[in-house]
């Protein structure tokens, strides 16, 4: 049995790749469906988010298993698996560890450090265990990930200031508008957890200088509303809309001064119609993957749209100021890493340590038993201390074998040990 990863991200996959690809909620079961269609993939976790798609897997044979994942991540983007190129990330048993560990902490993020991610990962496992797709492998895998990615959190700079992906966005935003929302009317459509952080750091960004409004468009406008009442100041008007209005939206896009995109959503949510008609400029920011606002519109003289790869690359030029958070953040993943590596080797090795134990335990069981006849003249005291003699002996003669086994669990030579010690104790 081998862990593998495979999936594209923003380092080395394309935006129109990544849309095509990503996993919104209402298709997660189908492509689980299609995974566990393969019998040489048993436990899986699909971890989709705005810039990243990765099936995390235990499979039997490790490259029919990357061919099979890639099959199903082509099907969902309609491409040719071919088409991926060197595009595919790909991991194989504790490079997955490293990848994975790597991501809840935020540094393979295209905001690094950002917290949207974290729990991104935490909900991909909860979901993952609600439809009984992943078992013993992936649920320690993914709760050391967890609490590797808390730790970084924790323990060093890298989530402090502007480092969530929503902040980010904001701040690109107003870099646009030369540094402040003051003065503008702003329309939020989706009130997710990112919609959520976006009106936050919106009302943060400069308190002196705030928008003038704030409307918040989203499936359910309760939802919205919920998000806008964060919001304790008076000095900003709120409005809250249902999506399914599309004569209430389009109107409030024409009112917006800067429309932001953050919703899960398979068709685009603006369409070029939508802004083809502007006689005053509009910032659009376009945070869906796969995108919510038609590209067509950027040819509109009034228009001007940033999305997330605009992001990346704003963050990109800021890199080199945060790179000791960065490092440390690296180090606490490769201790978290190790520790996770030991404790893992260790329960892959308990149970042909536990039958070796046991078979012994049996032999001179069984052995004192046969024999016992034949010292009917020792007494109950001496007869303990023949069984301590014997239970000794078995143990200095089992150390060895069992820190062996133990040292090599999880590595090829490991593998080779554990065989032998099967076939020479008939295990």
């Amino acid at each position: 049995m081998s862990v593998v990863v495979v999936g594209l991200d923003h380092r080395n996959a394309p935006l129109e790749m990544l849309e095509k690809v990503a996993v919104t909620d209402h298709d997660l079961d189908k492509v689980i469906a299609d995974l566990r269609g393969y019998a040489n993939i048993g436990e899986v976790v699909v971890v989709s988010t705005c810039l990243r798609t990765e099936v995390y897997a235990v499979v039997e044979r490790f490259h029919d298993a990357v061919a099979e994942i890639t099959e199903v991540l082509a099907q969902r983007a309609g491409l040719a698996p071919s088409a991926f190129g060197s595009s595919l990330t790909i991991a194989h048993d504790y490079d997955v560890a490293s990848h994975l560990f790597s991501v809840a902490a935020g540094l393979e993020s295209s905001v690094p450090g950002e917290s949207e991610v974290l729990g991104q990962v935490r909900r991909a496992h909860e979901r993952a265990m609600e439809d009984h797709v992943a078992g013993p492998v992936l649920n320690e895998l993914f709760r050391a990930a967890i609490h590797a990615g808390k730790r970084v959190r924790t323990e060093t700079p890298i989530a402090r200031g502007a480092t969530s992906f929503a902040s980010a966005a904001v701040s690109m935003a107003a870099s646009e508008l030369g540094g402040s929302f003051a003065g503008r009317s702003i329309l939020l459509i989706g009130a997710g957890d990112l919609g959520a952080g976006i009106v936050e750091s919106i009302v943060s960004f400069d308190e002196e200088q705030p928008p003038t409004a704030v409307a918040v468009a989203n499936r359910t406008i309760r939802r919205a509303e919920e998000v806008l009442a964060q919001m304790a100041t008076e000095a900003i008007a709120t409005r809250a809309l249902g999506l399914d209005d599309a004569s209430a939206l389009a109107a409030a896009v024409h009112d917006a001064d800067v429309v932001v995109c953050a919703i899960d959503a398979e068709h685009f949510v603006i369409d070029a119609e939508h802004l083809e008609h502007r006689t005053r400029p509009v910032l659009v920011v376009d945070l869906g993957v796969p995108r919510n606002v038609d590209p067509d519109a950027r040819e509109f003289p009034q228009v001007t749209i940033v999305d997330v790869a605009d992001l990346g690359r704003v963050v990109k030029k800021t890199l080199d100021s945060r790179r000791a958070e960065l490092d440390a953040g690296a180090r606490i993943v490769v201790d978290e890493v190790l520790r996770y590596q030991q404790t893992a080797r260790a329960r892959s090795a308990a149970p042909v340590v536990a039958a070796l134990r046991q078979r012994v335990e049996d032999i001179r069981r069984n052995e004192l038993d046969r024999r016992r006849g034949d010292f009917d003249d020792l007494d109950e005291a001496t007869w303990e201390k023949v069984e301590a003699l014997t239970r000794s002996i078995t143990a200095k003669v089992l150390h060895d074998p069992t820190t062996l086994v133990k040292d090599a669990a999880g590595t090829p030579r490991g593998e080779r040990i554990v065989e032998v010690v099967r076939a020479l104790f008939a295990l």
